[in-house]
């Protein structure tokens, strides 16, 4: 990556800062904004306070939240934003649980020689899934149609 796209991902999580802040104003809740990137993508964070509202039932606030913050960044680039957003760590946690989520399954799928399926997921879901499992040497896939995709841990490479 070179320094003009970390500049432009530098830009879109200020964009999305500026963007964010005004919703908290908005609805009256205080925290703090973190921007960093991370690889290919601006990563925010909004931490502190009460923030609970702004996750939701299993992160669906927070999911319509990042697609909002992502059309904001769109409408002042032009360009589609894979802007990651986090809340009150809700996404750190997350990652950590499936990435236990995905060994576990690993362990299951050696163990019985047989595929282990997983709950639905969504696609930033199932693909910390996937990278968990295949930092274990085996092998999964992407199975079902949106918004019921889950994912399937092979016992072995094939």
């Amino acid at each position: 990556m070179n320094a003009d796209d970390i500049q432009a991902l530098e830009r879109e999580g200020d964009i999305a800062a500026d963007y964010l802040e005004v919703l908290l104003d908005i609805a009256d809740l205080d925290g703090d904004i973190d921007m960093d990137v991370d690889g290919s993508r601006a990563v925010v964070a909004v931490v502190g306070g009460d923030l609970g509202e702004l996750v939701g039932d299993g992160g669906v606030v927070l999911e319509a939240l990042q697609e909002l913050t992502r059309l904001a960044v769109m409408r002042e680039t032009g360009n589609r934003s894979r802007l990651m957003l986090d809340v009150d760590g809700f996404r750190a946690k997350r990652r950590d649980y499936l990435t236990e989520l995905g060994n576990e399954a690993c362990r299951k799928a050696k163990q019985t020689e047989g595929p282990v399926r997983l709950e639905t997921m969504s696609a930033f879901e199932r693909k910390v899934v996937h990278d968990a499992v295949a930092a274990a040497g085996l092998v999964s896939e992407s199975e079902g149609a949106e918004p019921n995709r889950y994912v399937v841990v092979y016992p072995a490479a094939e």
